[in-house]
């Protein structure tokens, strides 16, 4: 049974228990790709060895905040079969559609950027390559997964489940070997507190690197058009599934930016030592923990760079395609997005500040996500009965101005 007849028996009944779930599963495993990204890497890290569990609540928050803006973009696809940009054209002026375009194009030549640095110093950590021949390696890697976009969603999907599964693995082998004391992690998970003005910068920074423009129009593009609802009812059913989708994929991406800050307070807090570049972390990891464990770390970084940067690549043909009508060649944009961070590379800026800087850029294309995210959903001539309850707009509106409050107090402090 091929993939769009086995969603429809499971919406008819036909189908029960995981088989049911299965034709539902991948597209939210795609968009969380951008949580866990190197911008996380470098803000937990540095987290983890400054406060040791302190922000760990930051990172839980964070998390449940992703998961109503992310079904937020998702439903928005099922219930009308159109992404983010593409409504946002329908509605908006055309110069409004213009400028929207323009910011969410330099929000991924940001979130490009990290993600190439963060795979390229992966690969200098794990095989001493050059930082400029790494990057190289990185871009033929992105056109190599963007190759499984060709063979349809499944395939991309699979891959992409694959890559994460391996971050996943190589953090949970690195919380094995930082041995942390497990009472302490679960009393920084739930009680929200801070230690001086720099920890909520960091909590910022945390926020920045995991609520990500690009995958909010992503996620809209990769409902809309993979089970269509033939009625009202099976669009909510559709939803209800694709939620399940999108709970698993952010608890999974929780855990592996919590495991960061972990093995981060149980290897370099616990010593003493306050570490802000990845490099410095991976020598320090292999002194105290052994080198299995710098290497898990050095492959988490690689695998997390290159499979983030083939998303990038994909939200950047959705919001070129949604808000201004037009495309080009996916391999044409991903050899056009590799310029910039092989500009910065080839210039030798210290990747952990370029990867911090990013994730300042990125908090500027936050806004310009969330709120017609917000106004959309919660509108029930576009969205019909998956329009969203009141409770949930009210929340989305608090969420909208908590991070863009926190972004912009973000970036008042890294100007001045």
């Amino acid at each position: 049974m091929d993939h769009k007849s086995s969603a429809h028996a499971a919406l008819d009944g036909r189908t029960k228990g995981l088989k049911r779930l299965l034709p539902f599963l991948g597209p939210a495993f795609i968009a969380a790709v951008a949580y866990i990204d190197p911008g996380n890497f470098a803000t937990n890290i540095t987290a983890g060895s400054k406060y040791g569990y302190l922000l760990l609540w930051v990172i839980f928050a964070s998390n449940l905040m992703a998961v109503l803006i992310q079904s937020l973009s998702a439903k928005l696809g099922i219930a009308t079969g159109r992404n983010l940009p593409e409504v946002a054209h329908d509605r908006f002026p055309k110069g409004v559609s213009i400028f929207l375009w323009i910011q969410s194009e330099l929000v991924i030549i940001a979130t490009d950027l990290a993600e190439f640095i963060g795979a390229a110093l992966g690969l200098y950590l794990l095989f001493g390559i050059p930082m400029l021949p790494a990057a190289v390696i990185t871009a033929i890697g992105s056109f190599a997964i963007l190759e499984l976009q060709r063979r349809g969603y499944r395939a991309l999907e699979a891959g992409i489940a694959a890559m994460v599964l391996i971050v996943v693995l190589a953090f949970a082998f690195q919380v094995i070997a930082a041995n942390p004391d497990f009472g302490a992690v679960g009393a920084g998970m739930v009680t929200p507190r801070f230690d001086g003005v720099d920890s909520v910068l960091l909590a910022a920074g945390i926020l920045g690197a995991t609520v990500m423009p690009h995958a909010i129009y992503l996620h809209s593009s990769l409902t809309q058009n993979r089970i269509v609802g033939r009625n009202e009812a099976e669009k909510k059913k559709i939803f209800k599934l694709e939620f399940i989708d999108i709970v698993l994929a952010m608890l999974i991406a929780g855990a592996v930016n919590m495991a960061m800050v972990v093995v981060s307070a149980g290897l370099l807090f616990k010593n003493g030592l306050v570490v802000e570049d990845l490099d410095v972390a991976f020598h320090h990891f292999g002194t105290i923990a052994g080198p299995v464990t710098a290497i898990s770390f050095g492959l988490g970084l690689l695998i997390a760079g290159l499979s983030s940067s083939s998303v990038g690549t994909m939200a950047g043909d959705v919001v070129m395609q949604g808000f201004i009508n037009k495309r080009i060649n996916l391999y044409v944009r991903r050899a056009i997005t590799t310029i910039p961070p092989l500009a910065i590379i080839i210039s030798g800026v210290n990747p952990t500040n370029a990867l911090v800087m990013s994730q300042v850029i990125l908090s500027f294309g936050i806004a310009f996500a969330l709120i017609p995210l917000i106004l959309f959903t919660s509108n029930r001539k576009i969205m019909g009965g998956l329009a969203n309850h009141r409770i949930t707009t009210t929340l989305g509106w608090i969420i909208s101005a908590l991070v863009v409050g926190l972004n912009l107090f973000l970036i008042v402090q890294m100007l001045f």
